[in-house]
Formats: structure tokens, sequence, C-alpha cells
């Protein structure tokens, strides 16, 4: 499905029947990331990234740009209020969604993601990368993405399914890249924003997560009033896909808790 928005149009679609959960992919994948993902009783509203999947560029693009997109496919399906799902650079959206719409979300699920901005160190990293793709094409960079995101555990199979799924056929594609890359150098900081949030939080990581650690999960996890953790045996960035079933498990077990109520 399409949503028509500040003339770009934004790819989505909606599964499911019950208290919504709006899911927000990882970098630099698109709304097929969620394709199998199964949490009955809720329905699942799942939305590309600008330039990613069936949604265009149309310009520049910030993470709180993302977030007012999320807002409104959240007001073009009538929905007040919602759970955000958000992966990774998802999450990040997610967080902005928290700080400048609060009023519309019912819970979060935070995997694989931080508050914090970028260290120097990162920005540097994802200059360089911006260049490298601009001088040659994603293909050099997207080779080795589930290398770099999937656990030392991870099988072949679940690997070649991540290259898969970064593997990406959208006519904005290669300018989405670098230029989600910048959108996430210059992120906000949410540092500031985490322990006056007093809604339900999940915090989800992989035990091998290599971009997001644990640690930096419990960190997360202890700054948010009354939110919890669940640590993932087996994963590293990719939870959702690494291990689907235990995934499920602890997302299922918190929005029923949460919202099935409701």
């Amino acid at each position: 499905m399409i949503l028509e928005r500040h003339g770009a149009r934004l790819g989505y679609d909606v599964r499911g029947e019950g208290p919504a959960v709006l899911l927000l992919h990882p970098f630099p994948f698109d709304r097929r990331f969620f394709g199998k993902l199964s949490l009955p009783g809720f329905r699942l509203i799942a939305l590309d990234a600008r330039g990613f999947g069936e949604s265009e560029l149309h310009g520049g693009i910030t993470i709180d740009e993302l977030a007012d997109d999320a807002v409104a496919l959240l007001d073009h399906l009538g929905i007040p209020m919602a759970a955000l799902l958000g992966s990774s650079m998802g999450g990040y959206v997610a967080l902005s969604v928290a700080a400048r719409h609060p009023a519309r979300l019912s819970a979060l699920v935070l995997a694989g993601t931080r508050a914090g901005g970028d260290s120097e160190t990162a920005r540097a990293n994802r200059d360089a990368a911006a260049t490298e793709i601009h001088a040659h094409g994603p293909a050099r960079f997207l080779d080795g993405v589930s290398v770099r995101l999937c656990g030392r555990s991870t099988s072949a199979a679940i690997r070649n399914e991540v290259q898969k799924l970064a593997a990406h056929s959208s006519p904005d594609f290669a300018r989405a890249l670098p230029a989600m890359m910048l959108a996430l150098r210059d992120r906000p900081d949410r540092s500031e924003l985490v322990d006056k949030l007093h809604l339900p939080t999940l915090v989800v990581v992989g035990e091998d997560d290599s971009i997001v650690p644990p640690d930096e999960a419990r960190a997360l996890k202890k700054a948010i009033p009354g939110a919890q953790l669940a640590e993932l045996v087996g994963a590293g960035h990719l939870p959702s896909i690494e291990i689907p079933c235990d995934f499920e498990r602890v997302v299922s077990a918190f929005l029923e808790a949460t919202l099935a109520s409701g």
C-alpha cells in the first residue's frame, strides 16, 4: 500500500487484528525485514523509510522526518496510539516519535538501539561509508552486511537471508544509502529523554551484538523508568531474524501484558 505525503510516496503494509504495533526497520533494509514476524493478536503495520522499499527519497532526510512519516501513517490509518517496535535505526525513529509525539505511543520496543548520538569515530566512519557509496555504488558497502550484523552462531542460511534482504531494487536506493548515513550521523542525542519516558518499554539485545553491545542495552534499560530487558542468546544485531522464535516470544509476552487488556 502507498501513502502520499508531501509529494512523496511511502510504502507500507498492514496485517493482523488487534492493538496496533508500528514496525520500524533497521538500516540498510526495508519493511520486508519484518515480513516473517509473527505476533498473533496484534495489528502489525510496517513502513518503508524514505528511499527504501517502495518509499521515495524526495530530497534530503532526517530521523525526525522519518518519525513524522510514522505519525502521518498512523493518522492516515485512523490510529490514535500505537506501540512502536524499532530495530536499530528504527529505534532512533521510535525515540524521535517519543520525544516529539509522545501522546501517540502506547509502548516501546527498542531492539539493538541506543539513545545517545554518534561518537566522533562513528561519525567519521559514516562519512567514509557515504563517500565510498557515492564513489563506487552500494554493492561494495552491502557486501558482508551479514558478517557485520549477525552473531557468531548465526547459520549460513540466516546470513544469506540477511544479505538478500539488504539487496534492494528501489530506484532511490543508491542515493538513499549515503543520505541515510548522514541522517544517522546527525540524529539528535536522546540521552536526556530516556529518564523521562513514562510508558512501557522493552529493550532487546542479542548477546553477540557488536553494534550496540549488551552493556549499552543494560544501561538504556536502567535509564528508562520501569523498562524491561531481554538479552537473547544466539543472536547479534538482528535477533528478530536470527532467532525469531525467541524474539517473538519476549515481544509477544511484553505486548500482551502491556496492550492486550487495554
